[in-house]
């Protein structure tokens, strides 16, 4: 059996080694454009910031370690211009020299990735422009960065790769701006969660510039000039774009492989794609989104090098499938963590899905052990299945660990209730007795059986502010006088029992009103205001709890970083 890979990198290479370990009699090629293998695209922006020093280390593999270790034949600076599924044969140009041959296959598996989105602007084919990519790109700014020696950047895009750049050019001490499109940067992230990201961003002195579309580029031999659609424009020495990647299908298209809805090749659960024997993975491909079912393009490492084992699977006449992609993503913005997977609440609301939230502000660990410090969660949940739909995680030490958890909840079909009662590793310096996962279950239950009600931070501007209702902050006098929401009076919550009478208080000198008024309670955390919540339902008050606590409220209204500490029950000190 002969198997040809279009593509080196993630899913194609991880094939060509699985093909190796399950048939030692294979033969092997591999046709790569750029001049590496399997290396590592997810470390190029700290490359480029020094974090990593050695060059090699980007690499993961050389083909000729390819052929020593594996037999396998890797091509490197080829490309493939077209294949013939009759034939059974790929027509290749060997880029140094111009020279094309064909090359046969029994099994074809396409790799080649996604292509950086360049907008046609004027002036996107001029010097300090960038794109990043490949390790070739990667080389070229780092070169740049090293011998030209810029003081500032302006970085297009607000996802993974605009983000890493950021923070690895300001580490370098350069001025930093980022442009993105729409209101707030990170699309896997809410807007509400993504502003305790604005607020990490500006405290690190990254200029953002938020709803702003680019119409052009102007280039000097000393600056290039961001220009955007409100006429404002951004002077810097150098200029990356990063506003996404597209499917590099036209290698399918032409050989006549049907694409899908979202234009990337449409395979099945076995990465098979429409024509037989040709396999598909990576970047490239549709997959099932695994919260819907619906066709998605998800670019992540991850999946990509999953896809390529599964493929190499059915090459071999093994029997494996794709169970689909959640998007399990992780990225570090200076000393903040930001973690999600699965939906965001606005693509739930866009898919008319029914869902449930809840949004909780914890510690990372025991809050009485030193160095405790906030996390923001939120979970969105399917109803009335409580089938987990996606979570989003910003915050510091131990984000990634509780996403984790959440992510493989989800993938295994879990509700949302059932995360508390996860028995999870607990000490001190680590966790809670009552894990912040654990809490997400302990809410949501609380909220589908009834003994909860939330109120969110997008309602507080909506709330009367005519007595009709009581808007009640339960802190402490010393936490109320730092910062509190409009129209909320501070009753701290020790002292709520034998103060319940102010909130019955008549409206007007000689009203009473007709009943108990509905109670809006507000805390730091939401922990007080949850008790306090349950002692107001019990003396016949119809309540809510703000979803998040205030310091959540204050991160989405102010884009203030979550507090550096908390204390037991969610206080911050006096």
């Amino acid at each position: 059996m002969k198997a040809v890979i279009i593509g080196g990198v993630a899913g194609g290479a991880t094939a060509a080694a699985r093909i190796r370990r399950l048939d030692e009699s294979a033969e092997i090629v591999i046709i790569e454009r750029s001049g590496y293998i399997s290396y590592a695209n997810c470390g190029l922006p700290y490359y480029i910031g020094g974090v990593i020093g050695d060059f090699d280390e980007l690499t993961l593999q050389t083909p000729e370690n390819f052929r020593r270790r594996y037999r396998i034949d890797a091509r490197v600076r080829e490309e493939a211009e077209a294949i013939d599924p009759v034939r059974k044969r790929v027509r290749i140009r060997r880029l140094e020299t111009g020279e094309v041959y064909e090359e046969s296959y029994d099994k074809l598996l396409l790799s080649p990735g996604a292509k950086p989105v360049v907008p046609a602007l004027e002036g996107t084919d001029r010097d300090r422009l960038f794109t990043l990519r490949t390790v070739e790109d990667t080389v070229a700014i780092r070169r740049f960065v090293e011998e030209r020696a810029p003081r500032s950047a302006v970085l297009i895009g607000g996802g993974f790769i605009g983000l890493e750049m950021a923070e690895n050019l300001r580490g370098l001490g350069l001025d930093i701006s980022v442009v993105q499109r729409s209101g707030h940067l990170f699309n896997v992230f809410d807007e509400d969660m993504a502003a305790g990201i604005h607020a990490e961003m500006r405290r690190r002195g990254v200029k953002l510039f938020l709803n702003a579309d680019v119409t052009g580029f102007e280039t000097t031999p000393e600056k290039i000039v961001v220009k955007l659609r409100d006429g404002s424009r951004i002077d810097s020495e150098m200029t990356v774009l990063a506003v996404g990647v597209r499917p590099d299908v036209e290698l399918a298209e032409k050989a006549g492989l049907e694409l899908g809805p979202r234009g990337g090749i449409r395979v099945n659960a076995r990465m098979e794609t429409s024509v037989k024997d040709i396999y598909a993975v990576g970047d490239v491909v549709e997959v099932a989104d695994f919260a819907t079912g619906r066709p998605a393009l998800i670019a992540l490492a991850g999946p990509a090098n999953k896809q390529g084992r599964i493929a190499a699977d059915n090459i071999c006449g093994l029997d494996s499938e794709y169970r689909g992609t959640q998007g399990s993503s992780v990225i570090r913005l200076f000393s903040m963590t930001a973690a999600s997977t699965g939906m965001t609440e606005a693509r739930a609301r866009k898919e008319g899905i029914d869902y449930g939230k809840v949004i909780l502000s914890p510690a990372n660990h025991a809050s009485y052990y030193p160095g405790a410090r906030t996390m923001t969660v939120k979970v969105l949940y399917a109803r009335p299945s409580l089938k987990i739909l996606g979570a989003q995680i910003l915050g510091y030490e131990g984000v990634d660990k509780r996403l984790d958890v959440i992510a493989t909840a989800m993938r295994c079909g879990l509700t949302v209730t059932a995360l508390k009662d996860l028995e999870l590793a607990y000490a001190p310096p680590y966790s809670s007795a009552k894990d912040p996962v654990n809490m997400v279950g302990f809410v949501a239950e609380n909220v589908e059986t009834g003994k909860l009600r939330q109120f969110f931070a997008e309602e507080v501007d909506g709330l009367p502010r005519d007595g009709s209702v009581v808007l009640l902050d339960v802190r402490t006098p010393g936490e109320y006088a730092r910062g509190h929401a409009e129209g909320f009076v501070n009753i701290p919550l020790d002292e709520l029992r034998e103060r319940l009478g102010e909130l019955e208080k008549p409206e007007a000198p000689g009203k009473m009103p007709e009943g108990k008024k509905t109670v809006y309670v507000m805390c730091q955390s939401g922990v007080r205001s949850y008790l306090a919540c349950r002692i107001l339902m019990q003396h016949g008050f119809d309540c809510r709890n703000f979803a998040g606590g205030y310091r959540y409220f204050e991160t989405v209204r102010r884009e203030r970083c979550p507090a550096a500490e908390t204390r037991p029950c969610g206080a911050d000190k006096n």
